[in-house]
């Protein structure tokens, strides 16, 4: 039996054995075609004098010039310098808070308090950054805010947070922070869930109490979970949450508030000037290289240094 017939007959022993599952998983693979990969194609237009009326193919071919372009205007810089720092402090902020919280609420007894507390932080999830940002302009109004009626009754003067370039990390990274903790949460309490209990037995034999447990065992049990976040929250760097942005950002904050997502949205779909596709795909594809250099490096390192790694 030659290898043709073979591989013919390992196909219809996989349909007839997981026929079922294959069908199942033919919406996913549309979606990942269509929405994914397709898509990619479009990349070509970094590389053009594009022009929606020639299309993709009928564009110039212009080489590295849009490269150029982005990288020799020092705008690029400054909202390069933005996206970094936002993302960073969103990153060191909201990284350990949902790892603190599992420990933390993994320690409590009571399992009606533990399922409401649970729960009650993973509802912030669910709002629409619309909303969530409403909220927070409710919170820090300047005028009727909680937060400056505090202030004034302290002795101190009223803030326009929302109005003050000063603020607007403050204010983005506490607002990520209050919407994703507790969903960010679920996975490490499904870690701590998943460690051997015969660990904390054995702890609990040798004397150990629930600091030590926490010390010796959760902690070097999660280290694994902690990198592989940590790594894909990496890859993240070099982006944020641009509906957010663009919802709190007003014309008194751009020197903090103006990002490589607003940039290339200003550049590709802006609603004065003439579109620039080429350079706003240029960008992206700059973003998208160094994001994927920063996840390849850092995963190299956490292998090399602790043997673990997302991949």
């Amino acid at each position: 039996m030659d290898r043709k017939d073979t591989f013919g007959q390992n196909i219809k022993k996989e349909i007839k054995n997981c026929g079922l599952l294959w069908l199942m998983l033919i919406p996913g693979l549309l979606v990942l075609v269509l929405f994914k990969i397709a898509p990619l194609l479009g990349l070509a237009i970094s590389f053009e004098n594009y022009s929606s009326f020639k299309g993709i193919f009928g564009s110039e071919f212009v080489g590295l010039e849009n490269f150029k372009t982005i990288l020799t205007d020092p705008y690029t810089w400054i909202v390069a310098k933005n996206t970094i720092l936002l993302a960073f402090w969103t990153l060191v902020v909201s990284f350990p808070i949902p790892i603190v919280f599992a420990l933390i609420l993994e320690e409590v007894c009571f399992s009606k308090f533990k399922k409401f507390v649970q729960s009650v932080s993973f509802f912030p999830y669910f709002i629409s950054v619309a909303v969530a940002v409403s909220i927070l302009s409710s919170f820090v109004s300047p005028s009727d805010g909680i937060v400056n009626i505090i202030l004034v009754k302290l002795g101190f003067g009223s803030i326009n947070f929302m109005a003050e370039a000063a603020w607007f990390r403050p204010l983005y990274v506490l607002l990520h922070v209050w919407q994703n903790f507790g969903y960010s949460a679920i996975v490490y309490i499904a870690a701590i869930r998943g460690i051997d209990p015969t660990f904390y037995e054995a702890s609990q034999m040798d004397g150990a109490n629930r600091w030590q447990k926490m010390k010796f065992i959760t902690l070097p049990c999660l280290i694994p979970m902690m990198i592989t976040m940590f790594i894909i929250n990496l890859g993240s760097i070099l982006s944020v949450d641009i509906n957010k942005v663009l919802l709190m950002q007003n014309p008194s904050t751009y020197s903090t508030s103006d990002v490589l997502q607003t940039y290339v949205y200003r550049m590709a779909f802006g609603s004065t000037g003439f579109p620039q596709y080429s350079l706003g795909t240029a960008l992206s594809l700059i973003q998208s290289v160094i994001a994927f250099i920063l996840v390849i490096a850092t995963n190299a390192f956490s292998k090399k240094v602790s043997e673990n790694g997302a991949f």
